[in-house]
């Protein structure tokens, strides 16, 4: 076989063909447009606040960041089991307050010897303990139009509807629904339940 003498001409392949931009532009733009819709969902449609406190353990924690759906409420009526945020007596300046929904409007409840009782049935079952105080639960009530009955998950360290302070939560002062939050440590973001 001869060897080419002289000079030898190839063509050079291109490391960037112009496929490889528009697939590269096209992947970013995708990235640069679910980060943008992310962030409209969370922050136009939801709010961000931080649980404050032991009573909502073990659902959610102190010091732990959750973000609230305040939309869905303008389309549904809180419901019951519904983790919720809102205005302690509708006081504006005060921070978001975060627990249970437990009664809704119309229900009739009572706390008698450490048990919650809705609408004539015992829910034992609703808390890890038993309730050692009832507060204004301890007579029974019905919850009128537009009342929410709240209380936290860890009951016996809540301040809750079963304070006379705070009372039946008005839906006006509920602001949004515990959408998701974030873990601690390496565990990242989870759905509230």
């Amino acid at each position: 076989m001869a060897k080419h003498k002289g000079l030898s001409f190839y063509k050079k392949e291109k490391m960037i063909t112009n496929e490889k931009l528009a697939l590269f532009s096209s992947w970013l733009f995708m990235v640069f447009l679910g980060a943008l819709l992310a962030y409209f969902f969370v922050y136009t449609l939801g709010i961000k606040t931080t649980v404050i406190g032991s009573s909502m353990e073990p659902s959610l924690y102190n010091g732990q960041v959750i973000f609230l759906n305040r939309v869905v409420y303008n389309l549904v009526a809180p419901g019951r089991g519904d983790v919720v945020a809102f205005l302690p007596n509708g006081n504006a300046n005060a921070h978001l307050s975060v627990k249970r929904v437990v009664g809704v409007p119309g229900d009739t409840l009572v706390i008698r010897d450490g048990i919650l009782y809705l609408n004539g049935e015992p829910k034992s079952d609703m808390f890890d303990d038993m309730i050692a105080d009832p507060g204004i639960a301890g007579d029974e009530m019905v919850l009128k139009e537009d009342e929410f009955f709240l209380m936290g998950d860890n009951c016996n360290s809540s301040e809750d509807s079963r304070s006379a302070n705070l009372g039946c939560v008005h839906r006006k002062h509920i602001t949004g629904k515990a959408w998701f939050h974030m873990a601690g440590g390496d565990t990242g973001i989870g759905f509230v339940q």
